[in-house]
């Protein structure tokens, strides 16, 4: 970055150095052409005069002085009277000259071209003398050019010695630049004072860090609760094996102690595979593709397991609706309608009901079930989803939940693009919306 910058800055510099000497350059040539034109006019004028009080006899004086100036004596018919330059005995008629007819018709003319003559860019001016005739001066354009030139070599030094200076300062000016970026607070990006333009940046890495912070806590809660989950489990069971080992169980007793080893198996076991649920829906599903599933023939079908649950508690299932029909993973589905139905039943009362509704609405696909179960408390609404969190741990315990369905339910929503919608009331019950 540092190198980017400063080679940017050079780069810059150098090019604006050069645009510069060019406009430079053209700005003293064209100075010089005028101030050449104007010298023009002024010599001509002093020739005409001076010819005008001794004579021609004045050119051939002259003829001896002037090196860069061409002087050119053209009669009232065109013909060339007198010529600075060597060989005017062999130059034709001049009355066709631009400059000369000009000067003929007006009393002065000018023009600039490329001499016949000479083979130079050329410029001409003509003036016309009392007898008829007319005096023109000429002088050579690549004079001007020349002597803009001549400041090149000077300023290509100045240049060099720019562009080394601009290095040096380009180099010192990075430093300072980047010095605050180095300097940069990462843990704690916001309370960095830099540079305006580095507020967003800043402000993402924050929400990155918080998020970052967020996980992490989360994985060590995630770590501990099950931990204490699994321990517990295994602590029963290790209990009731040690007594059995050691042959304190009554005969009549070892089926009961049997059948406690089995339930807390069995929820080890449940609590295991939801784990590994969770850590797939953690991984966004896995590599299972999306096929189309009936939600309401899914629905039914899930109802109908858990028939004997329902029984067991004495509560009524009831669903109705309508097939239709989403772009899911069956499975992840079958699990979320599955924890959302048990938990109805679960935590309902003896003799209450249940009512489970799918269909489409104006918002999408829905999915509504609604229970008269014990309802939850509006400070816990938000936390149901939790890993791990019970609203009512002991009759959790009873019921041998694991704490884990309603965080298979949110993940598995987040993996369809689903929304969830909770409203309960405490004794009352609860309705818990998934739309698709």
């Amino acid at each position: 970055m540092r190198r980017k910058i400063q080679r940017s800055m050079i780069l810059v510099i150098a090019a604006t150095l050069l645009v510069s000497m060019a406009l430079l350059t053209f700005v003293v040539y064209r100075q010089n052409v005028g101030l050449m034109e104007e010298e023009a006019r002024q010599e001509a004028g002093y020739i005409c005069a001076a010819i005008e009080a001794s004579g021609s006899a004045y050119l051939e004086e002259m003829d001896a002085q002037q090196e860069e100036t061409r002087v050119t004596w053209i009669g009232s018919d065109g013909d060339v009277l007198y010529d600075s330059s060597e060989g005017q005995e062999d130059m034709e008629n001049h009355a066709d000259r631009p400059e000369v007819r000009e000067a003929f018709q007006s009393g002065a003319g000018q023009d600039i071209r490329e001499s016949d003559t000479l083979g130079r860019q050329m410029f001409y001016y003509a003036q016309r003398l009392s007898d008829g005739s007319v005096l023109r001066v000429s002088k050579t354009i690549s004079s001007a050019l020349g002597s803009a030139l001549q400041i090149l070599p000077g300023m290509a030094v100045i240049a060099v010695l720019m562009v080394g200076l601009a290095w040096m300062l380009s180099k010192w000016q990075v430093s300072k630049l980047i010095e605050p970026i180095n300097k940069l607070n990462l843990e704690h990006p916001l309370e960095n004072d830099v540079y305006e333009e580095l507020t967003p940046l800043l402000e993402s890495m924050d929400k990155q860090n918080k998020e970052k912070e967020a996980i992490a806590n989360m994985r060590k809660e995630f770590s501990a609760n099950v931990s204490h989950e699994l321990k517990t489990p295994l602590t029963s069971i290790s209990g009731y094996a040690e007594i059995m080992m050691n042959g304190l169980v009554r005969p009549e007793d070892v089926r009961g102690f049997s059948e406690r080893i089995y339930n807390e198996a069995s929820r080890l076991i449940v609590l295991i595979e939801d784990i590994i649920r969770l850590s797939k829906l953690d991984e966004g599903g896995g590599e299972v593709e999306k096929e189309e599933v009936d939600l309401y023939a899914l629905t039914r079908e899930v109802c109908s397991r858990l028939a004997h649950k329902a029984e067991k508690h004495s509560v009524h299932v009831e669903v109705s609706g309508e097939p239709v029909s989403i772009l899911g993973i069956r499975q992840v589905l079958n699990e979320m309608i599955y924890n959302i139905c048990e938990n109805a039943i679960k935590y309902n009362k003896p003799g209450g009901k249940v009512d489970v509704w799918v269909g489409s609405t104006l918002k999408g696909v829905k999915v509504i079930v609604t229970d008269t179960g014990i309802g939850i408390p509006e400070d816990q609404q938000e936390r149901i989803f939790e890993r791990f969190y019970r609203v009512d741990k002991s009759h959790s315990k009873e019921t041998g939940g694991t704490g884990l369905g309603l965080s298979i339910v949110k993940h598995g929503a987040i993996l369809h693009n689903a929304s969830i919608h909770v409203d309960s009331s405490l004794g009352k019950g609860t309705r818990m919306e998934l739309t698709f």
